[in-house]
């Protein structure tokens, strides 16, 4: 049972200063930090996906960073499994601190998440290479001859989660959809829970994403992305698709220059962060905000 046990979510866009709040906060009470971002638990990648440093995680305690291959696909399911059994581990008197910029995730632990049975990887595999060369349209028509439900759920047939949807259908004989309809509960549904946005001005957060990437780019990105490429892995791997990773990539392959490859790629963390911004504003209205600092807003 999760009675009584204190946790804080502290959830917002990429460079927003969330890391720093946690270790924080952290510091003060003598919590555990534990990664609520979906690129930030796969290995290899620390600095281009911008995981706490080294000296990051020596001022406290850290869970679920960096602990899945690169090589490996990891669902919402999964994560929420590991935080679990984590939480079965943690003394109950310790707070437990979640960072990261994941919304799914934040849904999963307040909200429940449906519990879908793995779906092995030739399956999604099949089902990428299939949709591939589809459009828009082309997507949705496919999903919604497969699973309707979920098709008229869908605002925009995106190819992640078409391929989820298919890939669930076809390995289990059941729609997404019906896994989702049945009775959840978050596993912090019974915790005394803080909740909070990290809010900062948009010209702030804009000149910190151009700082941050200038600055993995000669702080070990460059490495970290030649290790990866060394594995020969599917390109649509979550972990391949992660940005900066392409970007560097195809500056390795001679495809680009150091600048425009810099360029690109805060462009895209620059879209992703309007993203989350719009999944923070519409999911997480009434989350307190707070600006960089933590300073409330």
């Amino acid at each position: 049972m999760m009675a009584q046990r204190r946790v804080v979510l502290i959830a917002g866009p990429t460079a927003s200063g969330k890391s720093a709040l946690a270790i924080a906060r952290a510091q003060t009470g003598g919590g555990v930090i534990i990664n609520a971002d979906s690129m930030q638990v796969y290995n290899t990648l620390r600095v281009v996906t911008a995981r706490p440093s080294v000296e990051d995680e020596a001022q406290a305690e850290h869970h679920l960073y960096g602990v899945v291959p690169v090589a490996k696909r990891f669902s919402t399911g999964e994560y929420i499994r590991k935080v679990n059994a984590l939480i079965q581990e943690v003394d109950p008197a310790r707070e437990l601190i979640f960072v990261g910029g994941t919304g799914l995730y934040f849904d999963a632990l307040t909200k429940g998440f449906a519990d879908i049975p793995e779906v092995p990887q030739a399956v999604m595999i099949s089902v990428e290479e299939e949709i591939a060369d589809f459009d828009e349209a082309q997507r949705m028509a496919l999903l919604a001859a497969e699973d309707p439900i979920t098709a008229s759920r869908l605002k925009v047939a995106d190819p992640q989660r078409v391929v989820r949807a298919l890939s669930v259908k076809r390995a289990t004989g059941r729609a997404l959809s019906s896994y989702q309809d049945e009775p959840q509960a978050g596993i912090l549904a019974d915790a005394e829970i803080e909740r909070f946005v990290m809010w900062p001005e948009r010209e702030v957060l804009r000149e910190r994403i151009a700082h941050r990437f200038d600055h993995m780019f000669d702080n070990g990105a460059v490495g970290e992305v030649k290790a990866v490429l060394a594995q020969n892995l599917d390109p649509m791997l979550p972990a391949m698709k992660a940005i900066g990773v392409p970007e560097i990539a195809a500056w390795l392959k001679g495809e680009m220059d150091e600048e425009e490859a810099i360029r690109l790629a805060t462009t895209a963390t620059h879209q992703y962060a309007k993203r989350q911004r719009t999944w923070f504003r519409n999911r997480m209205a009434d989350w307190p905000r707070l600006g960089l600092g933590g300073t409330p807003l």
